[in-house]
Formats: C-alpha cells, sequence, structure tokens
C-alpha cells in the first residue's frame, strides 16, 4: 500500500484518525482527498468517491480510501448527552475495529494512542481502584492485550512506591536543553545541531541559556527544586570546560544543593572524555545515560551515530572511573535490518557491562526526522518489531535486576509498542517518573524547551521555547516572559 486517502467528515476526528491509521500501515503516506502529491495517488474527484463510511482498496491502484463513521453526539452511555472526550473515544474504538477487521490485526495497545498509559493506571491507583477495575479499563474499554494492561499496572505500582508520601506538587523539577549533537541521527526529531558546523553559535547559546536560567530561578524563587535534568542534543558534546561553566552557573543560580538527583545525558559516546566525565563528577552529577541504541557496528554507521561498540564499552568504562554509580544505557528496538541475532548481540553487550539502569525505546519515526523526510530513500530498510524482540529485553532486564519503573509511547512506533525505563532499586530517575506521570511542574530552559506546570487542580499549562539556535539567542528574554506569563496565570 503506497497511499492512503483518509476523508473524515468533521475535521475535529482528523488527526486521532491519522494516529490510528498510521498505526495500522505505518510508513505509508496519508492524505486527504484532492491532496495527492506524487503521480503514484489518483486524485479523486468527489463523484467517484464511496458513500457513507468505508475502508477500500480502490481498483487499479495502489491506494487505500478510509472514510470512518463520526460518532453519534445525541446518545451516550447511559443515554446521557456524550462529552467530548466521550466522543472522541467512541470514533477510536470503532475506527480501530474497523481497520482490525480489515487488516485482520489487532495492536498490542488497542486504540490507544496518548503518550502516558500509565498514567491511566496511576490515577486510578491514586483514586482507590482495585486491579480488577484498573486491568478491564483498559482491556475492555481500550482494548489492550492483557500484558500491555499488566505492564501499565505494574509500572504504576512501582511509581507510586518511588515517589512515596513526598508531595512533588509542592516542589518542581528543572530541564536544561543542550541542542548540540556530533552528529544528527537518521530518525532523531529533537532540536539537535552538528556541534562542528555550529562550533560559533555554542558559547552565545551558553550566554542565553545561563540568562534564561536565571530569569527561571527568579521565577521559581521560594519553590523548592526536586530534580534536575540535563538533554538535548548531547550535553557532553560541550567541551569540559563549557560544561564546567554551565554546572558552575546552575550551582549558583539554582539551590541545587536540595535537589535528589542530576542528571547528565552522556548519549553519544563519541562525545565523553574522561575529562567531562571527571568535570561531571566534580559537580555532583548523580546520574548519567551512555547510550549505544544498539552495538552493531553496521547499523551504528547507518543511522549516523558514527562511533563504534568499542566506544560504548570505553565511555560507559569512563563513566565508572570517574566514581558514577548510577549509569544508564538506552537501546531502540526497530532499528534498520536489525532483527533477533542484532538485538541479542545489544543485550549481551550490555548485560557484560552492567548498568544500574536500561531504557528500552521502540523506533519511532517523527515527522521532522530524516527516515521521514527523505523516507523514499530509506523506503527498501526493514524495520522490525514483534513481542519476541520486546520479551527479549525484559528477560535480559530481569537477569540484570532491573525492573520497569516507568513508561511512555509515541506516535509512529514499529510494532505499535512502547519505551520502558528498567532500573534496579533505589537507582531510577524520579525526573522520568514526574514527566510521564504530570505530578510535579517542569520549568525548562533552552532551545526547543518547554516547560509544563501542573495546578493543584491537575490543570496543566505550557510555555514554549523556539527551537532554532539563533532565534533563541535574539529571543531569550521573550522566552523568559513567557514563563512568568504562565506562572502569573491564577489557579
Amino acid at each position: 500500500m503506497n497511499t492512503i486517502i483518509l476523508d473524515v467528515c468533521d475535521p475535529q476526528y482528523y488527526d486521532d484518525a491519522v494516529v490510528l491509521v498510521r498505526s495500522f500501515f505505518p510508513r505509508t503516506e496519508v492524505m486527504r482527498p484532492g491532496e495527492a502529491r506524487d503521480t503514484s495517488a489518483p486524485l479523486l474527484s468527489e463523484k467517484s468517491l464511496p458513500e457513507g463510511p468505508v475502508i477500500r482498496h480502490l481498483p487499479a491502484s495502489d491506494t487505500l480510501f478510509v472514510r470512518p463513521q463520526i460518532p453519534d453526539s445525541t446518545s451516550g452511555e447511559n443515554g446521557s448527552l456524550p462529552d467530548k472526550k466521550e466522543r472522541h473515544e467512541t470514533f477510536k474504538r470503532e475506527l480501530y475495529r474497523d481497520l482490525s477487521q480489515y487488516t485482520g490485526r489487532t495492536l498490542p495497545w488497542g486504540y490507544l494512542t496518548g503518550v502516558r498509559p500509565s498514567k491511566i493506571a496511576f490515577a486510578m491507583l491514586q483514586e482507590g481502584a482495585g486491579e480488577k477495575a484498573i486491568l478491564e479499563e483498559f482491556e475492555k474499554k481500550h482494548l489492550c492485550r492483557d500484558d500491555k494492561a499488566r505492564l501499565a499496572l505494574t509500572v504504576a505500582r512501582r511509581e507510586r512506591e518511588i515517589l512515596g508520601t513526598r508531595d512533588f506538587k509542592d516542589g518542581y523539577s528543572l530541564y536544561i536543553g543542550i541542542p548540540f549533537c556530533p552528529t544528527t541521527c537518521l530518525y532523531c526529531s529533537f532540536p539537535s545541531y552538528p556541534v562542528a558546523g555550529h562550533k560559533d553559535q555554542v558559547e552565545p547559546y551558553i550566554d542565553a541559556l545561563i540568562r534564561e536560567m536565571r530569569a527561571s530561578a527568579d521565577i521559581m524563587r521560594g519553590k523548592r527544586l526536586d530534580t534536575v535534568y540535563f538533554g538535548g542534543g548531547t550535553p557532553t558534546a560541550l567541551s569540559s570546560g563549557q560544561l564546567d561553566r554551565l554546572l558552575t552557573a546552575l550551582e549558583e543560580i539554582f539551590p541545587v544543593g536540595e535537589a535528589l538527583e542530576l542528571t547528565v545525558e552522556a548519549g553519544r559516546p563519541d562525545s565523553v572524555t574522561p575529562q567531562k566525565m571527571e568535570t561531571l563528577r566534580r559537580h555532583n552529577v548523580t546520574r548519567v545515560s551512555v547510550n549505544p541504541q544498539t552495538m552493531n557496528d553496521d547499523t551504528l554507521a547507518l543511522i549516523g551515530r558514527r562511533h563504534s561498540a568499542d566506544q560504548v564499552r570505553e565511555a560507559f568504562h569512563m563513566a565508572r572511573a570517574a566514581g558514577f554509580d548510577n549509569i544508564n544505557m538506552d537501546m531502540i528496538l526497530g532499528l534498520p535490518g536489525e532483527d533477533e541475532p542484532e538485538v541479542k548481540k545489544t543485550l549481551e553487550e550490555i548485560e557484560a557491562l552492567g548498568p544500574e539502569s536500561l531504557t528500552v525505546h521502540s523506533l519511532a519515526i517523527k515527522r521532522a526526522a530524516a527516515l521521514n523526510v527523505q523516507r523514499i530513500l530509506y523506503r527498501d530498510l526493514s524495520l522490525v518489531n514483534s513481542d519476541a524482540l520486546v520479551s527479549l529485553t525484559h528477560e535480559a532486564a530481569a537477569r540484570m535486576g532491573l525492573s520497569p519503573y516507568y513508561m511512555y509511547r509515541q506516535k509512529n512506533m514499529t510494532g505499535n509498542f512502547e519505551n520502558v525505563g528498567f532500573a534496579k532499586v533505589g537507582k531510577e530517575c524520579l525526573y522520568n517518573i514526574l514527566i510521564m506521570e504530570e505530578v510535579q511542574t517542569i520549568v525548562a530552559c533552552g532551545a526547543g524547551a518547554a516547560t509544563k506546570r501542573v495546578f493543584p487542580n491537575g490543570r496543566i499549562e505550557r510555555a514554549m521555547n523556539v527551537k532554532d539556535i539563533d532565534s533563541y539567542i535574539r529571543r531569550t528574554d521573550e522566552m523568559a516572559d513567557r514563563k512568568r506569563k504562565l506562572f502569573s496565570l491564577s489557579v
């Protein structure tokens, strides 16, 4: 199937429909009637469109026509008028059933398209719901598989244990974004600029970032700082001197001494040196990520990582030598050309190193990633993910003494699976839980960073920073003003 023409009569349901259709037909062009973008997608006239709800393969073409049923707005559950959320749930459930019948397939998470499945279980636990009620919510309402419902429940229970009795709504977490990397990976859609080609922007960026940090600390004065997370990009793409300058400023500006954890992503092994690791330890960084994504050199070259599996091992040992006793490693399932032998090799290598946590991602092909933007170049690449591969990661984590403690999902994930963080007891990343369960305000600084204010009643409002580096440097004061407006809103 090269093209899917999606005709949604009511535009408020279009986004729901696109996500579900792409879940069943990954890496397929989806467009509205009349939006043909190449000669392989025939332009349909209104007269040629089938009538009523339909899923139909169009004759003499490699195109699927999908028109979903729009839900009745006059009656909801128990005869009441349905609210907006209920109408959208009904729409997704019925479209999922139609697509499942047409393809003969089901999806692991049913029609759930949200980022945070465990948040459903977490909220129900907080309200006193039992296991049976929570599993039924996933399996009967959202049509999830039993193993996925149980995973969400397991994660939610562990999150509650980790968060304990501390009232995180009284505090906040701080995110610092560094949008530089050694190179840009094929699948990456985050703000990420090759540092060699943008070296003249690094120092001005740090100046602007510190200015925004000062403004943010002013806004949050008197509030308790619980966690700090440096992400990107790759923070260790900065030099050891630049890292020292930034971490020194952090200590001067924020009450970092009271924070429960300070994480820095050293995700690209080709950005790590002993001096940088020593700098991080000297500034009391408690947790680092050394992320191979895969331990297969051919795949690393294909996805643009430009480092070897040997460099991953070297970077890990540098972190150990610097004194880090909490190291995370990331891997990705569904990378081009990787199947069971390649995944097993990666897991064996990670087990041999013995990190305190392992985060397993299912490849998500975002709109801005090269793998999507230039998809014609990569359309012959095999992107495989399966229950068997996911099971391998759970088994390896268990052998390492790691248990699932947080999870999330993304759009356009291979196999429609999930991302899961596994960790040893006491080595979990609090920031990951807090941002996924949305139980705490996150103050975010840097290009492309998103500040999220969580109100006592559960309402959430956001302030977004611009992604472009030059724009961020010029408009840093405007980014600070956006935060001031956000935190001036009444409860």
